[in-house]
């Protein structure tokens, strides 16, 4: 296994950043055809031509860098294969598939770079809207739109009154609920996939409580976003950060906002 120091990083960023534009033209043509070849896992979360499609790409592109890849699309690798990665590609190629079938355009391609656990390059596409979301550890966080790249800057309101939660407006579940019952006067902020976390990256939320299952490669990406523009994802339960490549891939409950809007809830 290379090392770090052996990795030109800028150079797998741009690798990253090329394979899920490419994933995003493929999800494109899916998405533009009446068929979306539509099946469902044991777990019957949706499956789509596009999300076979993106892996494909994805993972050819990725295979170039000579690190491990582990895909939600791709086989299931076993734990005593993956403790053995220092690093390694962790990939959704179409996160918010329930979003890609509505046709609300609310769905992203995520790619993260897993170094011992943490994330340490996360790039997130919106095919419909053609952004790009990327950061590198230690280099800041930035969005890309037709070419003109800016700064991710998150919000300065650390209040607890009139904070914007990204959460649904129709399913609120007891958790979220009881959370938002903590707040003054909180504003819903409603969108799928990763982009939940990219709202508070871009300074449209500033807090996002999920008190609802997801899996690593789901935050993976967007937490190496969020994490470069100052803002902690951390465990609800531990209030430690989150980690990835642990045995069971499941994320437990997580909170997102700054230190600040933390301090006041009592979560650091």
């Amino acid at each position: 296994m290379n090392s770090i120091t052996e990795l030109k990083l800028t150079n797998l960023l741009d690798l990253a950043k090329e394979a899920a534009v490419c994933a995003g033209k493929e999800i494109l043509k899916v998405y533009q055809d009446d068929d979306f070849g539509i099946e469902h896992k044991e777990d019957h979360s949706p499956l789509t031509k596009a999300d076979k499609a993106a892996h494909n790409i994805i993972v050819r592109k990725l295979e170039s860098s000579k690190l491990p890849i582990l895909s939600e699309e791709g086989v299931e690798i076993a734990y005593g294969d993956r403790i053995k990665w220092d690093y390694f590609w962790m990939v959704d190629p179409l996160d918010g598939t329930k979003e890609f079938v509505k046709r609300n355009g609310e769905f992203t391609v995520n790619i993260a770079l897993i170094k011992d656990g943490e994330p340490v390059m996360g790039v997130v596409y919106t095919p419909v809207k053609s952004e790009l979301f990327f950061a590198l550890k230690g280099t800041g966080a930035y969005k890309s739109v037709n070419d003109c790249i800016q700064p991710l800057e998150t919000s300065k309101n650390d209040s607890l009154k009139g904070l914007r939660v990204v959460a649904s407006r129709s399913h609120l579940n007891e958790e979220t609920k009881r959370f938002m019952d903590r707040l003054i006067e909180p504003e819903i902020v409603s969108m799928g996939s990763s982009l939940k976390f990219m709202a508070l990256a871009e300074a449209q939320a500033e807090v996002y409580p999920r008190y609802a299952p997801t899996m690593e490669w789901d935050s993976a990406a967007a937490h190496a976003i969020c994490k470069e523009v100052g803002l902690e994802v951390l465990d609800v339960k531990t209030k430690k950060t989150l980690e990835y490549n642990k045995e069971n891939l499941l994320n437990p409950y997580f909170i997102v906002a700054s230190p600040r809007v933390l301090k006041q809830l009592d979560l650091v």
